[in-house]
């Protein structure tokens, strides 16, 4: 080998060296993180939604994997197993109804810390970040909600000569009995859940739970708003329940054609769009009760585990998936109504011929939350309320039952 050919060989060998000895000492490049995150299944077309919020998410943060698991069934009991045995996801769905429980067991890590000025909370809507708040610490963000409004069938209010829809509960009474018998058999679809009542105990002053967390909706005021409900079902007979006829929900039965109006949530507008193309139906807000305004609103969070290893990563998803840019992905196609207000002015919807009348409602609803131990007072009042629905025994008889019976349940539990 000739002296230039040593000279070229000896040239690479010290340059691949010293790549070789440069590359060893480079700073270690930062090791990735892996988020789990659980909540219940959606639609199909939600579901896909969130997994591009999750990627885009993934693209920003490529240090940060999500793994999202849905768990289909026993949501709750499957969490609250979990978080007993440290085993809870970093981040996770909660509903507003379980949250107080939750909040009160030190299970959950407060987000105060997290939040700068340039998340902008004060964005949020209140009555909505409100359901999160516990002993002055804020435990959960929104990432969506929805109301409930009033959904009419145009066609059969044309038919009756009615040009616009009812503003008072009173008026919607005489609504219905011009509309029963005409093109639906019912003017009025009832849903007595207490989660589709609370509001019409408040209208007289009622309450669902005092300061102490017990049951209290069988008192006078409260029991006025409810004979609303049984006066038209049992007297006037023209509202009717999904059992008399033989649908599965409240939007099934008007879009089945069964009745002419019924009160629901943004859920039911996708619903209606999809499996009843032929109704003409729109939308307005509830009527008032007593000259009160008054709806419900019904709220998830994400909400961070308290014994998770990865605070910040956990922090920075749950950011994302809450700021304006991810809420705006996520309640881009009108499946959710976004929590922050910029972002629902952003996307129109309260100018939106359907949802307006959802985001009027949400300054003056009611939380649907019932303390700690949410399944003692709905269950009995639920039980009790159909069961003076239906004519079985007087309206304050089954009032008083529910709250005894929530209440010794309640007091078992603490």
């Amino acid at each position: 080998m000739n002296k230039s050919k040593w000279l070229y060989f000896w040239g690479l060998l010290i340059t691949v060296a010293i790549i070789v000895i440069s590359c060893h000492h480079l700073p270690p490049s930062k090791s990735s993180v892996t988020i789990k995150l659980s909540g219940w299944g959606g639609s199909p077309v939600e579901q896909k939604l969130l997994k591009q919020v999750l990627q885009d998410f993934e693209v920003k943060h490529p240090n940060i994997k999500v793994k999202y698991e849905v768990i289909s069934d026993q949501y709750m009991d499957v969490i609250k197993t979990r978080l007993i045995g440290e085993a809870a996801p970093d981040v996770f769905y909660l509903d507003a109804l379980e949250a107080p429980f939750l909040m009160s067991q030190n299970v959950l890590e407060p987000l105060d810390n997290y939040i700068t000025p340039e998340f902008d909370l004060a964005d949020f809507e209140e009555n909505l970040l409100n359901s999160f708040k516990y002993q002055k610490h804020i435990y959960g963000l929104p990432k969506d909600y929805s109301t409930l409004a009033l959904f009419y069938n145009k066609k059969a209010f044309s038919k009756a000569g009615l040009d616009s829809p009812p503003n008072t509960w009173n008026e919607l009474r005489s609504y219905s009995q011009q509309l029963t018998g005409k093109l639906n058999k019912y003017g009025f679809g009832e849903s007595p859940e207490l989660a589709r009542q609370a509001y019409k105990i408040k209208a007289y002053g009622g309450k669902i739970v005092d300061k102490k967390g017990n049951a209290t909706f069988a008192s006078e005021s409260g029991l006025k708003g409810l004979n609303l409900v049984i006066d038209q079902y049992q007297k006037e007979r023209t509202s009717v329940l999904k059992s008399d006829v033989g649908a599965s929900s409240g939007s099934d039965m008007f879009g089945q054609g069964k009745v002419s109006m019924v009160i629901e949530g943004n859920w039911a507008i996708p619903y209606l769009q999809e499996t009843f193309p032929q109704i003409d139906f729109a939308t307005a807000e509830v009527p008032t009760i007593n000259n009160k305004k008054g709806t419900m609103v019904y709220t998830v969070a994400y909400v961070m585990n308290k014994q998770t290893k990865h605070k910040q990563a956990a922090w920075k998803l749950i950011s994302y998936l809450t700021g304006k840019e991810g809420m705006e992905k996520w309640t881009g196609k009108g499946f959710a109504l976004p929590t922050r207000k910029s972002v629902a002015e952003k996307l129109g919807y309260d100018q939106d011929n359907f949802r307006s009348a959802l985001v009027a409602g949400v300054d003056y609803a009611t939380p649907w939350q019932v303390g700690k131990y949410p399944a003692a007072i709905a269950n009995n009042f639920d039980n009790q309320f159909i069961s003076a629905l239906l004519g079985e025994q007087p309206l304050n008889q089954a009032m008083l039952r529910a709250e005894n019976n929530a209440n010794q349940q309640i007091k078992m539990m603490e």
